[in-house]
């Protein structure tokens, strides 16, 4: 038996799961750079569901680190057990502003509580405090070339 490589995956769609703080570096880092409308950003107070739908780049896929021909897909970014959510640096009564993810981390509490921090490009942030640590990542559609061609920059 060998390990997984980039290759056996080639063009099929992500399914992931993290239940831990590794596993969702994982996660974080394919999801880099992603954008999404404001009003594809959802709370269902009721199911406790906080769930974003996304357009990331396909990083798993190794044409990325060359630059060429980058694509991106619809991918929904899940997060289960959601007790609360606050938002930061984002006017939520603009229905037309898109956000950039930048990266996803967890800020632990006690007896397995903690905080899912979604930092945005331009200083903005989603702060979700969680019972306990549960977000899943699913593309949804097939791959699309990038409408820029070019993975985004963020400057040195």
């Amino acid at each position: 038996m060998s390990d997984a490589r980039f290759e056996d995956a080639r063009g099929a769609p992500l399914r992931l799961r993290a239940m831990d703080a590794d596993d969702l570096q994982v996660i974080s880092a394919l999801t880099q750079d992603a954008v999404f409308p404001i009003t594809e950003m959802a709370w269902d107070r009721r199911e406790r569901r906080f769930g974003l739908l996304l357009n990331r780049v396909r990083r798993e896929d190794r044409r990325v680190a060359a630059e060429e021909d980058i694509e991106r897909v619809q991918s929904v970014l899940a997060i289960e057990d959601v007790m609360e959510v606050r938002t930061q640096g984002i006017d939520r009564t603009d229905r037309d502003i898109v956000l950039s993810l930048l990266s996803i981390h967890l800020e632990p509490g006690e007896d397995g509580t903690g905080r899912v921090v979604l930092t945005l490009a331009g200083d903005g942030a989603i702060a979700l405090d969680v019972e306990a640590l549960e977000v899943s990542l699913r593309d949804v559609t097939q791959p699309y070339r990038a409408p820029t061609g070019k993975i985004p920059s963020h400057g040195d």
